[in-house]
């Protein structure tokens, strides 16, 4: 039996057939949506490609492209398809593909829901982009005369003024590596010696920070040097006092700017998929319709649609049973091409 079988006259058929139309357009409209949202956060991970530690997250924006493409190829296709069902002589044409093109649009949705899905749970995988990046950044900072990494110290300096934000989790992250550059070093200073000396890797480690981690919107001017040494500053206690920089570690204030981006697009992407979802039962309803027309030749005849033709149990049997022939057919074809080539070996 049928799957939510709906009967249909000439006015329901046609009426159908013309918002099938004006939705594929507005499809198309929507494909086009979800191509300039790819290519806005496509833009905005190659803005900061030097704090990421590999291109696994262009695999979004990048599907959201090829979404965005398929759509629009997609729903012109099933607007002409809907626009020529109302003239039986050029739908004609249409009828042998209209099944194979349906089995098609069900397997872009699929694709769709799982890209959709993607941009809601990408926040893992970006998270640790962004640690091992923005480490590994922080390292290269003080780089500034090597060829490939002379950049570094301006990407991090824009990115902490830019998202207000100091370090990889904290500003003490910059306690822990030397982002002064030896050309910029006194040598022959004793407090230089003493501190390269007291390390281990023979690095020069301060408790300070770049000037990129101050915080415009403090009275106090910025205290950037010997943060834990109280009495190298009048009235300042570092565990008490709120200091004048900004609390905020870049690693998450990266991840929630994108968080966010993603998590918007995911909805305008859902709401996609719904619209195309209703399109693809729509183009089922009337490419049945249209092919249970009991009198081709008298237009006004009744007829019916359906979703499925055959209950959801019954049509997953016959699928299953068509993939277990094609696997048997294509055994019997491999053990032919093996016994073929067995009299030739002898």
């Amino acid at each position: 039996m049928a799957l939510l079988k709906v009967k249909f006259d000439q006015m329901k058929r046609v009426k159908l057939a013309q918002g099938l139309w004006l939705m594929n357009w507005l499809s198309v409209l929507a494909g086009i949506v979800i191509f300039s949202l790819g290519l806005f956060l496509k833009i905005e991970l190659r803005k900061r490609s030097e704090v990421m530690n590999n291109s696994e997250s262009h695999f979004v924006p990048n599907s959201l492209i090829g979404m965005g493409i398929l759509s629009c190829v997609f729903n012109s296709l099933a607007g002409k398809i809907c626009y020529d069902a109302l003239d039986p002589a050029k739908y004609a044409k249409w009828k042998p593909w209209l099944k194979p093109y349906l089995a098609v649009c069900v397997l872009f949705n699929i694709a769709l829901l799982l890209v959709t899905l993607c941009c809601f749970l990408m926040r893992g995988s970006l998270e640790s982009t962004l640690a091992h990046g923005l480490k590994n950044g922080m390292k290269y900072y003080r780089d500034t005369d090597t060829p490939g990494r002379c950049f570094m110290k301006k990407t991090i300096d824009m990115l902490q003024i830019e998202f207000k934000c100091c370090g990889n989790n904290g500003f003490r992250d910059w306690f822990e590596i030397q982002w002064i550059s030896n050309r910029y070093l006194d040598f022959s200073s004793k407090e230089v010696k003493d501190r390269i000396k007291s390390n281990v890797d023979g690095r020069y480690l301060v408790d300070g920070v770049p000037f990129s981690c101050c915080n415009p919107s403090s009275p106090r001017p910025c205290i950037q040097y010997q943060l834990t040494n109280n009495s190298a500053h009048y009235s300042y206690d570092h565990q008490t006092e709120e200091l004048n920089l900004w609390v905020n570690g870049c690693r998450a204030a990266l991840l929630n700017y994108y968080s966010s981006l993603m998590n918007s697009m995911g909805a305008v992407a859902l709401l996609v998929w719904l619209f195309e979802v209703t399109i693809t039962i729509g183009l089922r309803y009337l490419h049945t319709a249209l092919e249970s027309v009991s009198n081709p030749e008298d237009p006004e005849c009744e007829s019916e649609g359906w979703l499925l033709e055959k209950s959801v149990s019954e049509t997953w049997k016959a699928f299953l049973e068509s993939l277990k022939k094609l696997g048997k057919s294509n055994q019997v074809e491999a053990e032919g091409a093996d016994a073929g080539q067995a009299p030739e070996a002898g």
